[in-house]
């Protein structure tokens, strides 16, 4: 029959391959993505809905799906203050799980941070671990949360920090006790994403699964 998949962060480094995989799936018959402007694709398979974040609730209808993948993230250069930043990498994404979550979907994987804490020093990463927390609590039958390194890719916009970072850290992580840190490209992380949604939609219901499931950085390279 297939499954179908919605997509929040769709336009990201990870959102954008992951549209892309889940579009070739024979196993997926429909990806629904969600942006705040009009993304056309080449699939039929793939739906694209407009909306506003700041009123997500209206768009309760479109959350519908078998699995959910929670790409959305922001930086505080483009967001221009902590307070936006957080509106968009924990408000947001918090109000698009419990929309999902109200809506019947089984399955959330989350894309989330290696070092997420909420009581980080790290605004970002406090944030992270924050969104963590919050969505563990709601009802879904399975939650997988991503846990990546730096992310490689192309980006809409430059990041100096992490353009230094794609070409020093892979020769650090080098070291053994380092490599848990190395980067990971947003194609590597969307495949497995995909991998951990298909061969768990068939045992969702399986009472001796985990419900929260962590994918910290080796087991991405897995």
């Amino acid at each position: 029959m297939g499954h179908t998949a919605l997509v929040i962060g769709a336009t990201g480094v990870v959102g954008r391959e992951l549209v892309e995989i889940l579009s070739l799936s024979a196993d997926i018959k429909k990806v629904t993505t969600v942006t705040r402007r009009p993304i056309e694709y080449r699939s039929d398979k793939i739906i694209n809905y407009v909306v506003e974040f700041d009123r997500l609730e209206q768009y309760s209808s479109v959350f519908k799906a078998d699995i959910i993948f929670s790409c959305l993230g922001t930086t505080l250069k483009q967001a221009g203050s902590i307070e936006r930043q957080r509106q968009v990498d924990v408000d947001y994404q918090y109000r698009a799980a419990k929309l999902a979550q109200s809506n019947g979907i089984n399955h959330y994987l989350l894309v989330s941070s290696s070092g997420a804490n909420p009581n980080s020093s790290s605004a970002y990463l406090r944030m992270k671990g924050e969104l963590e927390a919050k969505v563990a609590e709601l009802g879904f039958k399975r939650i997988s949360i991503i846990q990546p390194s730096l992310l490689l890719g192309n980006r809409q916009d430059f990041r100096l920090g992490e353009k230094l970072g794609a070409s020093l850290l892979p020769l650090i992580c080098r070291l053994p006790v380092l490599s848990k840190y190395r980067p990971i490209t947003g194609k590597q992380v969307a495949v497995k994403m995909c991998q951990i949604a298909l061969q768990q939609v068939v045992s969702v219901d399986n009472n001796d699964e985990p419900k929260l499931q962590y994918y910290r950085l080796d087991k991405l390279f897995d």
